[in-house]
């Protein structure tokens, strides 16, 4: 079921993909006007929108009902009771079919899901390929695009309805945290052998110099007391007017932390892969 949920995402995103930028392209003039400025192309292009997560949400709640379905089912909800809004009243259709552009980014967010689901190693050319192309096309399509229309919407206050505006403003709101919460995911488990490479490469060895500190390692298993930054079992402890003590139970908080954070994403990871 998981296979052809996602290739029916993707088949989805990549003709949405296409055709929101072309859309722009053929009338930039709609850039100027996003309440009353619309083209045929672009209400069929919400309207088929709206279909896509009509069936994606029923198709979820009959075969797959876990936690990350009713997340996204309160996605697909706020999509579609705005994209209705615009269809129906013939309003903000270009600023929906803007907030489309995302779709240019769920290519490579679908395919991502797609080398999960069938086990490609993430050390393959084409994983590492499609992970790269996949945080680009985030930061540009999502985070600026959103962020842009947040602006906007901020900006035309006065020029829209308050009924409107309160409608917008959740929805996007409620869009742009999970989009954070998906970047932060996909930057832990995609990226997690380079963020473990950069945690690593701040450790010393007894003797080695360390972003200009001289790292001493402890015979009894205690921090050093000659002035200097000392380190001892991966914790670097400061004895220049910090309490070497309480700097150790810091560190170990924070590595607690990020092992836990690490933890939940490389479970949901490899729950993408049963499923």
């Amino acid at each position: 079921w998981k296979w052809k949920n996602v290739a029916t995402s993707l088949f989805h995103s990549f003709i949405t993909g296409i055709w929101a930028p072309l859309a722009f392209y053929q009338n930039p003039g709609m850039s100027n006007d996003l309440i009353q400025a619309f083209t045929p192309s672009t209400h069929a292009l919400v309207s088929f929108s709206i279909g896509y997560f009509i069936y994606d949400a029923f198709d979820m709640l009959i075969y797959h009902r876990k936690r990350s379905t009713y997340e996204l089912l309160i996605h697909h909800t706020l999509v579609i009771l705005c994209f209705s809004i615009a269809v129906v009243s013939h309003q903000y259709v270009a600023y929906a079919a803007l907030s489309l552009m995302v779709e240019v980014n769920s290519v490579f967010l679908h395919s991502r899901q797609l080398f999960i689901i069938t086990g490609e190693p993430k050390t393959t050319l084409r994983y590492k390929t499609n992970a790269l192309l996949n945080v680009g096309t985030f930061l540009l399509f999502r985070i600026l695009t959103l962020g842009w229309m947040t602006r906007w919407l901020t900006v035309n206050r006065d020029k829209i309805p308050l009924t409107f505006f309160t409608v917008g403003s959740v929805g996007l709101a409620v869009i742009v945290l999970m989009n954070i919460i998906l970047f932060c995911r996909i930057i832990f488990v995609d990226f997690s052998d380079v963020l473990r490479f950069d945690r690593k490469s701040e450790k010393g060895r007894d003797g080695e110099t360390v972003n200009g500190k001289i790292y001493n390692g402890s015979l009894n298993g205690s921090c050093g007391h000659n002035g200097t930054s000392s380190y001892y079992n991966g914790t670097a402890c400061y004895q220049n007017g910090t309490s070497g003590a309480s700097k150790l139970e810091s560190d170990t908080h924070i590595k607690r932390s990020s092992s836990y954070l690490s933890s939940i994403f490389e479970e949901e990871r490899k729950e993408e892969k049963v499923e």
